[in-house]
């Protein structure tokens, strides 16, 4: 069986593309080969790791990196998970379908010096959410 390739986008890669990567690859790893990556990538949040954390998720190796090592790679999906990403990511001209979903930065209040672990939590429980329903459509079995 062929694994589906995933690629989530946001822009600094610090919390909701690798939020994305983390739950994809625990909840369907066999299925999917997952990857996330930046726009500006700014290096993983410690935030990240811990709220990820709290849901049984170990995020700490991840990396954060440039969607420009990724340009010329095949992929089945490449998901943008914010607004910013989505308006410069450079296209994928060879990925058979491109998705969006926004959601709010967490990384930014953090970025202004203003830590709210809540929001990083609320974005970890709606891409919670939304991999619990792409992995419910999309299976390496179904035709794209």
């Amino acid at each position: 069986m062929r694994q589906l390739r995933v690629l989530f986008v946001c822009t600094g890669n610090r919390a909701r593309s690798q939020m994305a990567e983390g739950f994809l690859r625990q909840s369907a790893g066999h299925r999917f080969d997952v990857y996330s990556a930046g726009t500006k990538p700014k290096g993983l949040s410690s935030i990240t790791v811990e709220v990820m954390r709290e849901v049984g998720i170990d995020v700490s190796e991840h990396r954060s990196k440039s969607v420009e090592e990724f340009v010329s790679e095949d992929f089945d999906y490449v998901i943008t998970v914010c607004d910013v990403a989505r308006a410069a990511c450079p296209r994928f001209d060879r990925s058979k379908r491109q998705l969006h979903w926004s959601i709010t930065d967490p990384a930014e209040l953090e970025a202004s010096g203003v830590v709210s672990i809540e929001a990083f939590r609320a974005a970890r429980d709606e891409l919670r959410s939304r991999i619990e329903d792409f992995i419910r459509r999309e299976s390496p079995e179904r035709e794209l």
